[in-house]
């Protein structure tokens, strides 16, 4: 048996798209997605969702969000959630275009609150406080 033929067809896709070295753990999320126990294809995009985001494991509990395996940095998430899809993509024959304008079914971030912005001080130097300070 040849190295390539060791895995299921999908799982080689994943290997394939992120080979190198510092795309390891996409990769193996490339493969959860390969794996997923959905039929369809939104049920694998739903798991992928679960897989890559933060959420509270105990229902109503937001604090046992720090319990959760996903990866937690939001661009880690993003990019989790994307390798995840690949793999959704390889297993339901989707074309790659298609899984590359997925998007997460996350709710919105609320917009940044802006800070106040703080009053100006003038300055009241005088001529001889310039002058008379020393180097």
């Amino acid at each position: 048996m040849i190295p390539h033929q060791w895995g299921p067809p999908c799982n080689n896709e994943c290997t394939h798209k992120y080979s190198a070295l510092m795309q390891i753990p996409w990769r193996v999320f490339c493969k959860k997605g390969c794996d997923a126990d959905g039929e369809t294809w939104e049920e694998c995009l739903e798991e992928c969702n679960e897989i890559c985001y933060k959420d509270p494991v105990l229902k109503d509990q937001q604090w046992s969000a720090c319990i959760d395996r996903s990866p937690g940095v939001e661009r880690y998430s993003e990019e989790c959630f994307h390798a995840c899809v690949s793999g959704c993509g390889y297993k339901f024959d989707k074309p790659p275009d298609i899984a590359d304008k997925v998007r997460p079914n996350r709710p919105p971030k609320p917009p940044p609150v802006p800070k106040p912005a703080s009053p100006l001080v003038e300055s009241k130097a005088t001529a001889e406080d310039i002058l008379g300070t020393s180097a």
